[in-house]
């Protein structure tokens, strides 16, 4: 059976995916996957730099802005949603393109990652949420030390549904099984510290002035979304909620905050380092020589 062609634009935070994806996508008439565990949210548009209608230019986006935040959408839920997207987009022979900086649901899709199926268990999260990333780490470790050094000492989400994995099934999380359905060109925007640390700088500063002070407000306020779940949705959203609720100065509060969208980079740049099918680019001309190879072969 002859294989979907899927374009992937991935890597760190503020590196200028979105806007490169739209300008592939109207060169070569697709339409565009987001693969972001923030940005598939309602009303979360601000603080995590959704794109905007005038910035799509026409161009169809799926898996955007389509679950409610008050519920967990897991990656199970998300490769549901983007292999109906591509079937979409196949159907009318346009270009899928998948485009994101959350690693693990692009790694579900392109390599069709199997999952056990394990219902949660909302007992033992409640436990679970509120010991800090190294904790959840060492419990991981002791049951199931490889998932345990694969996940990371900083992905408080993953380590928890692993723990619940483990506890349920009572035993090592198996392997997954991977079976790759898709013909992948994967992208990625390269910059330096440098450059990627004052990118960060600029969308900071671009949010402040867009108002996700006010967005967080109305997420609390009009939409009624606590603060708790506030600060499990994505940094800006946890540093100005503890800001609103008057537990930091806000310019504490912002400087802690550019500081950990820094961290946050740095661990998205490991991760996708470690994806060797990664073709590194510096400009959109790369990109555009690369697809049109891509799509002759």
């Amino acid at each position: 059976m002859e294989r979907e062609n899927l374009i992937v634009i991935a890597g760190p935070t503020a590196t200028g995916k979105s806007a490169l994806a739209v300008k592939i996508a109207k060169q070569f008439g697709g339409e565009i996957i987001s693969a972001d565990s923030r940005q598939i949210y309602k009303y979360l548009n601000i603080g995590t730099g959704k794109i905007t209608r005038n910035e799509m230019r026409g161009v169809k986006h799926y898996c955007l802005g389509i679950a409610d935040p008050k519920t967990s959408f897991t990656v199970v839920d998300y490769k549901r949603c983007a292999q109906q997207a591509i079937a979409d987009i196949a159907a009318k022979r346009k270009l899928p393109i998948m485009v994101g900086g959350t690693g693990f649901y692009i790694k579900a899709l392109t390599d069709d990652i199997s999952f056990p199926q394990v219902k949660p268990d909302k007992a033992l999260r409640k436990y679970l949420k509120k010991k800090s990333a190294p904790e959840l780490f060492n419990i991981l470790e002791t049951s199931d030390a490889k998932r345990a050094h694969a996940i990371g000492q900083h992905n408080k989400r993953r380590l928890i549904r692993a723990i619940e994995i483990v506890n349920t099934t009572g035993g090592p999380i198996p392997k997954l099984k991977l079976a790759r359905h898709f013909r992948v060109l994967m992208i990625g925007i390269k910059k330096t510290p440098k450059e990627l640390r004052k990118a960060i700088q600029k969308t900071l500063t671009l949010r402040i002035k867009k108002g996700v002070l006010k967005e967080v407000k109305n997420l609390h306020f009009k939409h009624g979304i606590s603060w708790q779940r506030l600060c499990n949705l994505g940094l800006d959203y946890k540093y100005i909620s503890l800001y609103l609720k008057e537990q930091m100065e806000k310019k504490e509060a912002l400087d802690k905050l550019e500081v950990e969208l820094w961290r946050y980079a740095k661990r998205q740049t490991t991760w996708f380092k470690k994806e060797k099918r990664i073709k590194w680019i510096r400009s959109e001309r790369e990109t555009v020589s690369l697809v049109r190879g891509f799509l002759k072969n």
